[in-house]
């Protein structure tokens, strides 16, 4: 037990001391949200401004077509039509003419049949799509007045229906979709780390041990200590760095939540002036209700399943990941054995993207408690409510089988760690296991 302390110790150590570990450890989640911040501005920068000439035979859409910062409408004359389509290819101010033709006897279909829209250049899908929406809005609101529905009702025929909902589970606390949105993007961004973490500290054990192993320094170091011994202090000395990794993370992120609900929430009341200039600050203020939702969620509960089923999880497939780097030996015949370790935890990662339309479902339920999948799927459903007894079932298979893999890995590692030369089959593992 003393030499796994050790090597342990030396492993976290060695891993902790590099300044790239530091680094990424401190500005990884600034990287993060500027990626973020890039994506946002990258589509903000791709926007297209479209100025549209509109020829309105009828006058029906006179005014109704509204305008905005991303398509312009200007109405021309009916008698220019032929000269502006003529003029339109060697026109770059402008990128399209929309023809609407007379309304006959609240014809509407032949309107639809006769209405097109003449381009300069390729438009936007969005652009297009808004044009119809603006003329289907205006076509709707005419065969509403043909029945004889005024304009203030049909404003109420409109006005959506806002449901308010109420959870008992949770204290008869409102449960709005901000909060909602919330939990599914925490809960994927916990899911997707746990998923990356166990894949990248895995494969940096397995590649440790296959380097030991090719440099023959492990036949120098099991001279002193047992193979299951050097084994586990690798797999738990990766495992603390990991947690240390997590922990400074998590400790950054509740910071930053704290910051953002008691420092921006008052900064609208701050503001002189009238409440056009307050509402300038709604970014701010939608910033205030996640943190606030953020908050309100059950921290210490999700941190504890986060953890433990990281841990569970990573030690349980890195002992996979050790197990195949002493079969092997070079990281080309690795492939053939870690497709074993990747599609289970894939399965689990991708079957959670369908949780947050069902995290009770059965689907979640059996991916939650399956041992495979369960690191991922588990801590994807956890930012939304698991039943106490689901956490504990999952986290007691979860054990025993990592238990197990750590028992067959060891097996696994003894004699392949001293193996060269060799291409390990299926069938000689077996055989190791039953050795």
């Amino acid at each position: 037990m003393n030499n796994i302390f050790l090597i342990t110790k030396r492993e976290f150590l060695t891993q902790v001391k590099k300044k790239s570990f530091i680094i990424l450890t401190l500005l990884a989640p600034i990287l993060l949200l500027g990626f973020g911040a890039v994506i946002g501005l990258m589509f903000k920068a791709n926007e297209s401004h479209s100025i549209i000439e509109v020829v309105d035979k009828n006058g029906l859409f006179k005014n109704q077509l509204k305008s905005n910062d991303k398509l312009n409408y200007v109405f021309v004359s009916a008698a220019d039509e032929k000269s502006k389509i003529n003029n339109l290819k060697n026109n770059e101010s402008l990128d399209g003419i929309l023809v609407l033709p007379e309304l006959k006897d609240q014809n509407f279909d032949e309107l639809e049949k006769n209405t097109r829209l003449v381009i300069n250049n390729k438009i936007g899908f969005d652009t297009k799509q808004k044009i119809v929406s603006d003329i289907n809005e205006v076509i709707k609101k005419e065969k509403i007045k043909k029945l004889g529905i005024a304009e203030i009702q049909l404003d109420n025929l409109d006005k959506s229906f806002n449901l308010k909902t109420i959870n008992v589970s949770e204290n008869n606390k409102e449960d709005s979709d901000l909060a909602f949105g919330v939990k599914s993007v925490l809960s994927m961004l916990l899911m997707y780390v746990t998923f990356m973490f166990i894949i990248i500290y895995g494969v940096r054990v397995m590649r440790s041990v296959l380097e030991e192993k090719n440099n023959r320094v492990v036949e120098i170091i099991i001279s002193s200590v047992k193979p299951f011994e050097l084994m586990m202090g690798k797999i738990l000395g990766v495992t603390m760095v990991a947690l240390t990794q997590f922990i400074v993370w998590i400790t950054m992120s509740v910071i930053g939540a704290l910051v953002l609900n008691t420092g921006f929430s008052a900064i609208p009341k701050n503001i002189p002036g009238n409440e056009d200039v307050a509402g300038k600050f709604d970014i701010l203020q939608i910033g205030t209700q996640i943190s606030h939702s953020l908050l309100e969620l059950n921290f210490p509960l999700i941190i504890f399943v986060f953890i433990t089923f990281f841990l569970l999880g990573y030690i349980f497939y890195s002992s996979i990941y050790a197990a195949i780097g002493s079969a092997v030996d070079n990281e080309t015949e690795t492939q053939q054995f870690t497709l074993f370790a990747v599609l289970p935890l894939m399965l689990g990662m991708y079957g959670s993207f369908t949780l947050m339309n069902n995290p009770d479902g059965p689907l979640g339920f059996w991916l939650s408690i399956i041992p495979f999948t369960s690191p991922v799927a588990m801590i994807a459903r956890i930012p939304y409510g698991v039943p106490a007894w689901q956490i504990a079932l999952s986290i007691g298979l979860l054990l025993g089988t990592t238990l197990f893999m750590i028992f067959l890995a060891g097996k696994i590692y003894r004699v392949g760690i001293l193996m060269y030369g060799n291409k390990a089959t299926l069938k000689e593992i077996l055989k190791w296991i039953k050795g």
